[in-house]
């Protein structure tokens, strides 16, 4: 009997190799442990299994899976999307699928690599000859036309709808595809790129999700429109959360330990062409929290190559505080002036890459930037250089460094450190609203939870310990724990139904050898009695207070013996 893809695919791809792919894993003993990718966090909570092909999350998010919901975590997509993924990583060629029961997500996909070639065809005929040497005048190789799918749109309007309508594919899925626009006020569809050189946008799997359009007139009839033209959302592109490039540079970023962040599609493919493989492009966006998020999962360093206005709430601005707020470590590349990535990589390639060598911290760059602009001798200046600066040394984590450039402040301006701090302790009132709108810390797993799942680890280490299950209190356990302490003394701890229910708690290092379990145990057992008897006293003491309020004295008097009663049972647990 065949197997199924899906067997298939497990036989043929190691979970370790894939994860390693997204995110950075260290070796920990039989397992591997990294930062999890789903939750922020400082400590490694996320577990690799090789021998049983599993993941876990010991943190707050509690995820875990097999090699498919990784993927499907991961990449945001639904099973069907992550099958498709695995399988042209593994060389699986999947069965056809009858074009009727497709799901939209599919259909999207589809359209979305067929206007890719259609629009690299466009590039290579004759109607893109004067595209493709403008391409190839600005410094653009052929081998990096092919390899970043480059392509043309001719000036028609509905050349690329037709084509794809020869494919199978009404105007509608166009539309919602991003590639066509509905005409106001008529059931009419006209291509959304006319006369553009089109950079396809790919997702971590290479498959293009979006498009990237810039201008091509040499006429200059059609000076009035965008210069650059991008596809709006869909159900497989969100803006917000790809960064062009990355699916090429996370290996690179990876073994530099830093990615290069510039703005533009050409920054990043001259860039490349240079030997500068670590960089992407927030392509034209804001810095999201999000795209700081994925970036994170391969290094925590960053230098910006891109044009940096210190002064002001630009979005740029917004976007470094945003990444010193989740402890990335920021460098500036400053660049000559008046040139981008794309044309001094043109210019001197050589350059480009002292330049990104030769990066300054963003505190000094912020220091340099500004005693250059104004001059720290006149009093009104010194107040400016103070307004530029201090937002940023705010954001420093370490009181150790935060101390350090305020003397050096202090210093440079000629004051007193007093002075300084003063100014400082002001902008700490103050609120940014990208920590409210866009940096979302997840709740902390509660100790209870922790405890809880430490006490089923340990006991699934040693079949002895689960016989003497009915020995220990369980009455403060939470009703979900007990069912799988039930389910132990009933199946066994290598039963299916067990090890479905707790089999990951096994990814958990843990130096167990030199542990009595069943003391252990009862060290669990009785910090969860303590923390419940201490909620109970919580709640107890603001009965008291409401009694008492309201005059209620004997209905008082009635809560502060309970109130007594649990103090002496949390004395007797002490």
């Amino acid at each position: 009997m065949d197997s199924s893809p899906i067997d298939e695919i497990k036989n043929r791809l190691d979970l370790v190799e894939v994860v390693k792919e997204y995110i950075k894993l260290q070796k920990s003993g039989v397992n591997y442990r990294a930062l999890c990718p789903f939750h922020s966090e400082k400590t490694p909570s996320f577990f690799v299994s090789p021998s049983r092909q599993i993941w876990h999350c010991f943190g707050s998010c509690s995820e875990g899976g097999d090699i498919f919901k990784f993927i499907m975590k991961i990449e945001g997509v639904e099973f069907g999307d992550a099958l498709r993924i695995l399988a042209a990583k593994a060389g699986i060629e999947l069965k056809r699928q009858d074009p009727r029961v497709k799901t939209e997500r599919q259909r999207a996909y589809e359209i979305s690599e067929w206007a890719t070639r259609f629009f690299e065809k466009q590039l290579q005929e004759n109607v893109g000859k004067k595209a493709k040497e403008y391409l190839l005048k600005r410094g653009i190789s052929n081998e990096s036309i092919q390899e970043w799918r480059i392509g043309y749109s001719v000036d028609e309007w509905d050349s690329l709808i037709n084509f794809l309508s020869g494919k199978g594919y009404s105007q509608e899925e166009v539309e919602k595809a991003g590639l066509a626009v509905k005409k106001e006020g008529a059931n009419r569809f006209y291509d959304r790129f006319r006369g553009r050189i089109i950079f396809p946008v790919f997702d971590f799997s290479s498959q293009p999700i979006g498009f990237g359009g810039r201008i091509f007139d040499p006429s200059g009839n059609r000076d009035k429109e965008a210069k650059y033209l991008n596809t709006p959302n869909t159900i497989i592109y969100d803006k917000s959360k790809v960064l062009y490039g990355l699916n090429k540079a996370r290996n690179d970023i990876r073994k530099n330990d830093f990615s290069v962040l510039v703005e533009g599609y050409t920054d990043v493919i001259m860039s490349c062409q240079a030997g500068v493989k670590n960089v992407v492009a927030t392509s034209g966006t804001a810095l999201t929290a999000y795209q700081l998020e994925v970036l994170k999962r391969y290094s925590s360093n960053i230098i910006t190559a891109f044009d940096m206005d210190i002064a002001g709430d630009s979005a740029t601005k917004r976007g470094i505080e945003m990444a010193q707020a989740k402890d990335f470590n920021i460098k500036v590349a400053l660049m000559p002036e008046g040139l981008d990535p794309a044309d001094l990589v043109a210019k001197d390639s050589k350059r480009w890459k002292e330049v990104i060598k030769n990066s300054l911290s963003i505190i000094s760059f912020y220091f340099e930037t500004a005693f250059s602009r104004f001059n720290c001798d006149k009093p009104e200046d010194k107040k400016k250089i103070a307004e530029m600066v201090l937002p940023v040394i705010n954001k420093i984590a370490s009181n150790i460094e935060k101390d350090f450039w305020v003397q050096e402040l202090a210093k440079k301006l000629k004051v007193k450190d007093s002075a300084v701090i003063e100014d400082l302790n002001k902008l700490k009132g103050e609120s940014d609203n990208y920590t409210k709108e866009e940096v979302k810390q997840v709740k902390k797993k509660s100790r209870n939870a922790m405890l809880e799942e430490r006490i089923l680890m340990l006991l699934i280490q040693n079949k002895e310990i689960c016989e003497k299950i009915d020995s220990f209190d369980l009455s403060f356990l939470s009703q979900d724990t007990c069912d799988i302490i039930i389910d132990i003394q009933k199946e066994g701890i290598d039963s299916p139904k067990v090890k479905e229910r707790i089999g990951h708690l096994d990814l958990k290092e843990s130096d167990l050898d030199s542990i009595d379990l069943e003391e252990e145990i009862n060290n669990c057992l009785s910090e969860i009695k303590g923390l419940k008897i201490r909620e109970k006293l919580n709640e107890i003491s603001t009965k008291i207070k409401e009694a008492e309020d309201k005059s209620n004295f004997d209905e008082a008097e009635n809560f502060k013996k309970e109130f007594d009663k649990y103090c002496k049972k949390l004395a007797d647990i002490s």
